[in-house]
């Protein structure tokens, strides 16, 4: 995690405390006005790139707890192990990935990240899958609607029906509606649970989308590499969860429809019910 952005991490070092205008994520410290234009023209750290405190506050916290050195063996991050997908430092190549053969220097790997093919394929996969939340959100939301015309057709079927008989039906009509309502009901009931889910997840990818476009604007170079790990993670995880969609048939259509009794049109004393809701689900899948 980053050290006390709060105040200057050179005067602290001096026993000083002055509030910090801009932070350094090489140095992994803030600057005052006083240090940061020592640090602008210095040898050591002139080509550093720096943000306003303002700006690096508004980074994630996900990026903010990110170490960007060994917390291990307290050095700075050199080498990347391609064998373990993981940064290291001179210590851990020898004490934990000496058997590793493929390393790379840790400033090629993360040399302009934020426009590599992987960083802009997370900004693609970002928009593609809040695309299809709204694809899915729309497509259950029409279901609903479809869903509540239907049950007003069969009612008005039903009672149509009902107004051919008497009052011996009273009963048997009460029970059908009553079975109407209560299959209707658990299908949307099953409708708005899954929204609920479609919509949690679809809150996550806005966020990330949002986190995206901050590293994008304030992360350094190596802040941006070490996220990009873990964005990755996440967002195979949603896509794990955009193919179980279809998988699970959570996207089949539900229509509903009435089959009135036979023996209603030739009423007799023997019938024994007023008809039968039935549910119809058809598959229907929204391509990713």
């Amino acid at each position: 995690m980053a050290s006390n952005w709060s105040i200057c991490g050179i005067c602290d070092f001096r026993q000083f405390t002055k509030p910090s205008v801009v932070w350094c994520s090489e140095c992994d410290e803030g600057l005052c006005d006083d240090c940061k234009e020592h640090h602008s023209i210095s040898k050591a750290s002139r080509d550093h790139d720096t943000v306003t405190i303002c700006d690096y506050q508004n980074l994630p916290t996900e990026v903010l707890q990110i170490a960007q050195s060994c917390r291990k063996h307290n050095q700075k991050y050199q080498i990347f192990c391609k064998t373990h997908d993981c940064p290291c430092c001179k210590k851990c190549v020898i004490d934990e990935h000496n058997e590793c053969k493929e390393f790379v220097d840790i400033d090629d790997v993360i040399k302009n990240v934020k426009s590599s093919n992987a960083f802009q394929e997370i900004e693609h996969t970002l928009s593609d899958i809040a695309e299809y939340m709204q694809s899915v959100k729309k497509n259950r939301e029409e279901n609903l609607i479809s869903i509540k015309e239907q049950k007003e057709l069969i009612e008005t079927k039903i009672l149509q029906t009902r107004e051919s008989i008497n009052n011996h039906l009273d009963f048997l009509q009460q029970t059908l509606i009553g079975a109407l309502n209560l299959t209707i009901d658990e299908r949307n009931k099953d409708i708005d649970q899954f929204l609920k889910s479609v919509e949690k997840n679809e809150k996550d990818i806005k966020e990330f989308q949002s986190n995206h476009l901050k590293i994008m604007q304030h992360a350094s170079e190596l802040q941006t590499f070490l996220t990009l790990k873990q964005m990755e993670r996440d967002i195979a995880t949603k896509e794990e969860f955009i193919q179980s969609i279809n998988k699970s048939g959570s996207l089949s259509h539900t229509s509903f429809f009435c089959k009135i009794d036979t023996y209603l049109e030739n009423w007799t004393n023997d019938v024994k019910r007023f008809g039968e809701v039935v549910t119809e689900t058809k598959p229907n899948d929204i391509p990713f």
